[in-house]
């Protein structure tokens, strides 16, 4: 046809035959250009194509050359994937329409895109050929139909891809492909029928058959034919690799599962590899409950701790199993958590119902740290009415407002629910918080508890303890009488005989006669007491000191001296006390000898006794009446050097002067009398001394020298004497008959007329105390004020205790703090010593200065006879201070102390930083044990209590037991919000946690702080 027309082209110009020569030659090297440019593009040089056939097209006029030429430099442009390549396409098909490649056009691009795997390209193309469908043969069509079904199936499009594929499922090419996709479409819908039936026709192909034993294997699994899929997957399990072979395994071990046969399952159970490196909380449930069922309980528990956060059927089935295994090798605080939590969800109510029941009797049995172990017990009983365990339910509420010790929230919850509890046991929970309240010093609530206690009079042995315990209340809140008439009435009770307080009946009936004054009955009732066997022995060695003061205040020294000596012999702490009791009730029975002896003796032996200075003023004296006159002024002398804040200095001063005075030597008198009234002024024996000193300067008659000397002096008003003694007296009666009123009238109106008189040290002291027994301690300040800034007196040391007291009171640490400073240095009895060392303790601590708070700890320590309250105050600052400067060793060692001695909530810090201390030593388990007794024995002090679990889980991440740990931390997030650095703590370490599982369990979500 070319030929043709261009035979008649020439026919017609004729004379152009130079021209259409020229033509020719073009048209000869378009053709070989375009052939050359061909050859690159089959050769794949799409680029050198692409540039060869624009250079073609540029030079021809030849339109199919130009039409095949724009058609290679498109398709080129696809395969370089250039930037508008589609459109060169689409332009070509729509400028070309009488092109002969017009028709392959869209198929070539879609195959080319299908050829390398690009299905969502090839499926764009395969559409705009879909006209052309119809011109195809039936090859070609059978060819479309089965890339365009692919393409739809891999681009997940499965109905469309049905409908393409059902085409071709008679071709003999592409029938058995078409037929696996179709299957494989109908397996991935669960429509295990259609799947098996397609894939029954091609398992003959061993081509296709690489994969059909999964997915029949797969399938049989899921319709329940468990030992068909072993079969299947066993069949195929030596011919897999990688993620397939894990899902065989996986497939063959929940067949072998579903069909209880729980020791075959376990193999192939564990070389399951999970999805992308992760196993499912279903997962670890399957392998955990197949141990469970071959009683490898250890085994089971490392599988079922590691579903963590779990909320469904599964995993509720799986905690209530892993706190059955949990108790089968006696971790009772782990199954408690375990079953906990399997009763929180409603899942299956029967495992609900059970583990509440389980979680109730390990509450019991061990204690619970979320909430008390009554409300538990009360909950069970209103949540399960019809259980048929309510008597055993019931049996243990009533014991576990005992046992738990949480006497408070025990009475709330008694007082609620009355039809729960019987008389007898509010009776006993009253008694035991009125005993917990006594411990803690706390009396006048004590007191209120245990008048409730005997409101109930249901059993009469606690009727008796809670009498003993309302007298010894009272004692200790001074009301001695109605101590007496309590004490007298435990012993009328019948069950007195068999409670443990009536061991010491006699030495607190002792005690309250003595109190009471009544000498001869607190003798007959300490006798008594030491006549019983296995008596505590410092209250043995305590009685004997009593009824040796006792007959001292009698002034029956010879019987005093026999207790004395039984005293000494048990030579327990306070045999100082008793031998100078001895040495000075030997003078009243006229052997000042005796006395002198025991009194040296004494001085000698008891070199840091509070009484030295007391036996060295004894000795001074005895020696004097025994006309020894300079042993005695040696023993002044020993005393005025060794003791000089001792009261009894300017007393053995004065003595010393009134020595000299009546002995003749006047000037060694006048110039004692003077050191008297220079270093303690405004004392009895500075008025004292300047009266003798009168009579001195009188008799050498140097009145002009005793004026100039009195002039001075501001305590010395003479001529108002009389006046001064008369306004005093007036006011101290008042006060001395407890009329508070009045006598603070009084002695505000005493030094305010006498401010320097001869009584102004004993008013302001007396005003002072009125002050404080009518509750105005502010008042009282002033004249403590004015008594301790005067040279040490006989009030001395009481104002510095009673003031450092004030001040303790109004939390004024600084001011408490340099009152307590004095008192330790100036006082002279043991007990205000270690007030002043305690509260100094205290005080440092509170103010970071943690040294000095150890320093004074100790000090407390070295006081044998300080009882243990104090003790366990002074180990816990020197425990806390230990902490605090991170001497972890010293903090050890001083709670250890503590652990021995203390009780309450000094008792909860201690056995807290014990579990500490083990975690710290790695001794995880043996650190959970002691957090089980913090909550079990302190489960009032919730602060302790959030602590220890915060380490129980950090115990149990050391342990591997990832539910443990997780679930203890997100209980303590919800049932410890009072506490903020608590709760804060628990939700950071709880997300560091859960990323961590996150990494190997598909099933747990990281908290927000990780995600972030």
């Amino acid at each position: 046809m070319i030929k043709s027309s261009y035979f008649y082209t020439l026919l017609a110009i004729g004379s152009t035959s130079i021209l259409t020569a020229q033509q020719s030659k073009i048209n000869t090297d378009a053709s070989t250009s375009y052939r050359k440019a061909l050859e690159l593009y089959h050769n794949q040089q799409y680029q050198a194509s692409q540039l060869a056939f624009k250079n073609v097209k540029s030079h021809t006029e030849d339109n199919e050359i130009k039409a095949n030429s724009d058609y290679y430099i498109a398709n080129a442009a696809i395969r370089l994937n250039q930037l508008g390549a589609d459109d060169l396409m689409e332009s070509f098909v729509e400028n070309y329409p009488t092109s002969t490649k017009r028709s392959s056009a869209y198929l070539d691009v879609a195959d080319y895109y299908f050829d390398h795997g690009k299905y969502a390209y090839a499926l764009k193309w395969y559409n705009k050929a879909d006209d052309q469908v119809s011109t195809m043969s039936y090859g070609d069509e059978q060819e479309y139909n089965f890339k365009k079904g692919y393409a739809l199936f891999a681009t997940k499009k499965y109905a469309d891809a049905k409908t393409y594929l059902t085409k071709v499922t008679t071709s003999a090419k592409y029938g058995s492909k078409a037929k696996y996709y179709i299957g494989y479409m109908a397996y991935n819908d669960d429509d295990y029928s259609q799947a098996n039936q397609y894939f029954d026709q091609i398992s003959g192909d061993e081509a296709l058959n690489k994969n059909l034993s999964y997915y029949q294997a797969d399938m049989n699994f899921k319709l329940g034919n468990f030992q068909k899929a072993i079969d299947e997957g066993l069949q195929k399990l030596p011919s897999t690799r990688g993620s397939e072979r894990s899902e065989l395994n996986k497939i063959i071990g929940e067949s072998y599962f579903n069909l209880k046969k729980y020791n075959e399952a376990i193999p192939y159970l564990k070389e399951y590899k999970g999805k992308r490196g992760k196993w499912s909380n279903t997962d670890y449930y399957l392998l955990g409950y197949a141990y469970y069922q071959q009683k490898d309980y250890e085994s089971a528990i490392g599988q079922f701790n590691k579903i963590v956060g779990g909320n469904n059927p599964v995993a509720q089935n799986a905690y209530y199993h892993l706190a059955k295994c949990y108790l089968e090798v006696g971790k009772k605080q782990e199954a408690l958590n375990a079953f906990r939590n399997a009763s929180q969800m409603t899942y299956d109510k029967q495992i609900t119902q059970d583990a509440a029941l389980n979680y109730a009797r390990l509450s019991y049995d061990i204690g619970n740290p979320y909430e008390s172990v009554p409300l538990v017990l009360t909950n069970y009983l209103k949540t399960y009415p019809d259980s048929g365990h309510q008597d055993e339910i019931q049996e243990l509420l009533v014991d576990s407002y005992i046992t738990s010790k949480n006497y408070d929230a025990a009475l709330d919850l008694l007082e609620k629910n009355r039809n729960y509890a019987s008389k007898v046991t509010y009776q006993k929970v009253a008694f035991y918080r009125g005993v917990e309240l006594f411990n803690d010093a706390n009396y006048n609530e004590a007191k209120h508890y245990f008048e409730r206690s005997l409101e109930e009079k249901q059993d009469q042995k606690y009727v008796a303890r809670a009498t003993y315990w309302n007298a010894e209340t009272d004692y200790l809140l001074h009301n001695y009488n109605e101590a007496l008439l309590g004490f007298k009435d435990f012993l009328q009770n019948s069950n007195a005989r068999s409670t443990t307080e009536y061991t010491n009946i006699n030495y607190d009936l002792g005690y309250a006669y003595y109190k009471l004054k009544d000498y001869n009955q607190a003798v007959s009732y300490f006798e008594k007491y030491t006549k019983n066997s296995g008596v505590n022995q410092d209250r043995l060695n305590d009685a004997y000191l009593r009824i040796g003061d006792s007959y001292f205040v009698m002034s029956k020294y010879w019987p005093a001296m026999e207790a004395y000596n039984k005293s000494i012999a048990m030579g327990g702490n306070d045999s100082d006390y008793a031998n100078f009791q001895k040495a000075i009730s030997y003078g009243f029975v006229n052997r000042n000898e005796r006395k002198i002896e025991e009194l040296n003796n004494f001085v000698n032996n008891y070199l840091k006794s509070p009484l030295r200075d007391d036996a060295y003023y004894e000795l001074g004296n005895t020696y004097i009446n025994s006309n020894q006159t300079e042993k005695g002024i040696a023993a002044y002398d020993e005393l005025i050097a060794q003791y000089k804040m001792s009261s009894f200095v300017p007393k053995a001063m004065l003595k010393k002067g009134l020595i000299y005075y009546n002995s003749g030597r006047n000037d060694q008198a006048i110039k004692t009398f003077k050191e008297v009234v220079n270093k303690y002024p405004n004392t009895q024996e500075a008025t004292q001394a300047v009266a003798t000193a009168k009579l001195i300067y009188v008799d050498e008659g140097k009145v002009s020298e005793y004026a100039a000397w009195v002039k001075n002096l501001d305590f010395v008003e003479v001529t108002n004497a009389d006046l001064d003694n008369a306004t005093f007296e007036s006011a101290e009666r008042q006060y001395l008959d407890g009329k508070n009123d009045a006598a603070i009238k009084g002695l505000n109106d005493y030094v305010n007329q006498f401010p320097n008189g001869l009584h102004a040290l004993a008013a302001h002291f007396d005003l002072a105390q009125a002050y404080e027994k009518n509750k105005l301690p502010e008042n009282a300040i002033p004249h403590y004020e004015y008594v301790i800034g005067k040279s040490t007196n006989e009030y001395t040391e009481q104002s510095l205790t009673s003031l450092a007291q004030i001040y303790l009171d109004a939390k004024n640490e600084e001011k408490a703090k340099t009152v307590l400073a004095q008192l330790e240095r100036e006082a002279q009895h043991e007990q205000n010593v270690t007030f002043s060392e305690s509260n100094l303790m205290k005080i440092n601590y509170e103010q970071g200065n943690y040294p000095q708070t150890i320093a004074y700890a100790e000090k407390v320590l070295s006081n044998s006879k300080v009882d243990n309250r104090i003790k366990s105050d002074a180990h816990v600052m020197i425990a806390r201070s230990a902490i605090k400067t991170n001497d972890e060793a010293r903090a050890r060692k001083a709670y250890a102390e503590v652990q021995q001695i203390a009780t309450g909530e000094l008792a909860a810090e201690a056995l807290y930083y014990d579990a500490y201390f083990k975690n710290k030593d790695g001794k995880f388990e043996a650190s959970n044990t002691a957090i089980q007794k913090l909550a079990k024995n302190y489960s009032g002090y919730k602060e302790w209590g959030g602590k220890g679990l915060l380490l129980m889980a950090q115990n149990f991440k050391a342990l591997n037991d990832a539910f443990q740990a997780t679930y203890i931390l997100e209980n303590v997030i919800k049932n410890f919000s009072k506490y903020e650095d608590i709760v804060a703590e628990a939700k950071a370490e709880l997300a560091k946690m859960k990323a961590e599982e996150a990494k190997t369990n598909s099933s747990v979500q990281p908290t927000e702080e990780n995600q972030n």
